[in-house]
């Protein structure tokens, strides 16, 4: 039914915390059910091991840029090697529960584009994948987590008819994801915040394996990201997307949100959000 790919950080002793999180993530992705299929990217050190450990498909060899793999290699990749439905990509660090195949199966388009808003929490140890794991986590969720804002996208979810020809943003770096909206907006494809639908969990770690740390836009890789998305004009969040999906099924955005959703083609409005993202991202 679904294939989730995926580009992780290397495996290493020098730093820990990244290896539990991965682990934590790649985990929870094999309690899912129906099956998923999972396919990891990348030959950085550790990423065959863990591959062979947990028994998911491994793609060594991608091309790369700045040393990092262009995810337009991963999608393409990722197309041609299943046959299933459904496709996604999703980061390393990010835990998915049962929720996530019940939102899926809910959406009734024929092609879309589906993302979230993901909880930021700190997750310290490996997670005890018994059978009450998921109650557990939303418990700890729910009392400690914190609900990232409308660009805090770290999947997507869409047919593997979706045609994006996606230029070649580098993996792990900002601008993609944002690109990745405005896309299927501007193909006038029906794009879905499942937040409400899916608690999508993000393990927080530092910034310290990229070049630039947090502000990486201010550096070459965060940089090229940007200038192949066209600028921030043509870069959207999920207050952009027109649908919202929840437990009871899909509605319109309410306001305000539906005002961002109704402009978000707009060229001028477009441009003019383009400026104070470029200004705010220089500060």
């Amino acid at each position: 039914m679904l294939t989730i790919a995926t580009v992780p950080k290397p495996f290493t002793n020098k730093n820990p915390h990244i290896n539990i999180i991965q682990r934590n993530a790649i985990q929870s992705w094999l309690k899912i059910r129906p099956k998923c299929e999972i396919i990891f990217f990348g030959n950085d050190e550790g990423i065959a091991e863990t591959a062979k450990e947990f028994g998911v498909l491994h793609v060594p060899d991608v091309k790369k840029d700045f040393g990092l793999p262009l995810l337009s290699e991963v999608f393409n990749l990722t197309k041609k090697m299943t046959q299933n439905n459904f496709l996604s990509f999703v980061n390393t660090d990010i835990i998915l529960t049962s929720d996530f195949i019940k939102a899926l199966e809910s959406v009734r388009f024929p092609v879309f584009l589906m993302s979230g808003r993901r909880w930021d929490i700190d997750i310290k140890a490996l997670i005890q994948f018994n059978n009450n794991w998921e109650e557990k986590i939303y418990q700890d969720v729910s009392a400690r987590g914190k609900l990232h804002g409308f660009a805090g996208m770290d999947y997507f979810v869409f047919p593997r008819n979706l045609e994006l020809n996606m230029p070649p943003f580098l993996a792990g770096r900002p601008g993609y994801d944002s690109w990745i909206l405005y896309k299927a907006r501007y193909l006038r494809l029906p794009v879905i915040d499942a937040t409400k639908a899916t608690k999508v969990i993000h393990q927080n770690h530092s910034y310290s394996h990229r070049k630039g740390g947090v502000k990486v836009l201010k550096v070459a890789e965060g940089k090229r990201n940007i200038n192949l998305a066209g600028g921030f004009s043509k870069m959207m969040t999920l207050r952009d997307a027109d649908w919202i999906l929840t437990k009871d099924g899909l509605r319109k955005p309410e306001f305000p949100q539906s005002i961002f959703s109704q402009l978000s083609l707009f060229y001028p409005w477009r441009m003019m959000l383009g400026m104070k993202r470029k200004i705010k991202s220089l500060l």
